[in-house]
């Protein structure tokens, strides 16, 4: 069964305006997937960005959260990226330097802020998936939101750019069943609401963050983020100094980040066991080869995917809580205006603050 809807984007853009991107959301039940089509947007050529710190320079072109709802009941297991103009032609996946996925109808397990169910950057591949005996349950209803930093350096200005985003799905008449595992995110650095960015110095450097679990479960498998210079992203057990696992940089010759490694480990076996209150560190490894300090240069976080104990012990979303509300109030102002009269016209200023992503 076939069935489409159009949403308009949150975006501005009156008469005489720019286009303004809208996104058509249809789901295709036989092959269990649902296509998220966003656009068009005009990239104006930019300069080719020398570091990720760029970002926060106005060197991108972040545009405002898309809002829609889950159609179906099943289970959310992969996703792949398309990108073409409005012939159909092919555009280079790099000008999307990411891209993030919101659900607001589900809190993080760590941090007090709506479940990033998905992430791609410029380093993930174009499709990610997992088997089908494993999924993030999704039902009819849930609110997500989807936004997009572009930057163009191709050398010309690209018009009439859509986004095609298909997500995979497993139906809920699945037998059996697939493990529910929800998105874990482990951030180094990460100020909810505000920028997870930090400083790499010359040489060597090491950036981390301690955590408790608030429920136990696995941990199926992981992957990174991490910028130029970055080497690799580990899980420690903080009470022992073990190493439990960890995702490695794929580098240039110069140093600079070409992918970051996956794991994926809990398919046929339990996965890494991991313990409510028990306290964890989730550690970030830079090798800076320049003798230039890379001022808001890096990044580092590991994201998985993670089967509780106990579901019902998943932290609830609490809408009074100060934490939450600066993280929904950094997605409604993310792609303002300005920033979207920016993708339109070319014109440069300060960009929201790079947001994390998978």
């Amino acid at each position: 069964m076939w069935w489409s809807c159009l949403l308009t984007a949150l975006v501005g853009g009156g008469i005489g305006g720019p286009r303004p991107p809208v996104v058509t959301i249809s789901v295709d039940s036989s092959r269990h997937e649902l296509t998220i089509t966003s656009g068009p947007f005009d990239l104006p050529n930019m300069p080719p960005m020398e570091s990720h710190a760029m970002m926060d320079l106005g060197m991108s072109h972040d545009t405002p959260v898309q809002n829609f709802s889950w159609p179906v009941e099943g289970w959310f297991r992969g996703f792949r990226v398309d990108l073409a103009d409005a012939q159909g032609k092919a555009v280079p996946r790099h000008v999307m330097h990411h891209l993030i996925m919101v659900n607001f109808s589900r809190r993080q397990l760590l941090y007090s802020a709506a479940e990033r169910l998905m992430g791609a950057g410029t380093e993930t591949d174009d499709e990610i998936s997992v088997p089908k005996t494993i999924g993030v349950p999704m039902k009819p209803g849930m609110k997500l939101g989807m936004y997009v930093a572009w930057h163009n350096d191709t050398g010309k200005d690209l018009q009439g750019v859509y986004l095609k985003l298909t997500m995979l799905w497993t139906p809920k008449n699945q037998n059996p069943q697939p493990v529910n595992a929800l998105p874990i995110y482990m951030d180094v650095n990460l100020t909810v609401g505000g920028s997870n960015t930090f400083d790499v110095p010359p040489g060597h450097s090491v950036k981390a963050f301690e955590f408790t679990l608030p429920v136990g479960g696995r941990l199926l498998g992981v992957g990174g983020h991490m910028h130029d210079y970055g080497t690799r992203v580990q899980l420690e057990d903080a009470e022992t100094g073990k190493v439990i696992t960890q995702v490695v940089a794929e580098r240039a010759p110069d140093g600079k980040l070409v992918k970051v490694s996956r794991k994926l480990f809990g398919v046929s076996g339990a996965g890494l066991r991991l313990k409510a209150k028990h306290r964890y560190r989730v550690v970030g490894e830079y090798d800076n080869p320049t003798r230039e300090l890379r001022v808001k240069g890096a990044m580092a976080h590991m994201v998985g995917l993670f089967v509780p104990d106990d579901m019902k012990r998943w932290p609830a979303i609490d809408l009074s809580n100060s934490t939450y509300q600066r993280d929904l109030a950094s997605l409604q102002v993310r792609g303002g205006d300005e920033s979207m009269s920016r993708m339109h016209h070319g014109h440069s200023g300060a960009a929201a603050p790079e947001e994390s992503h998978q």
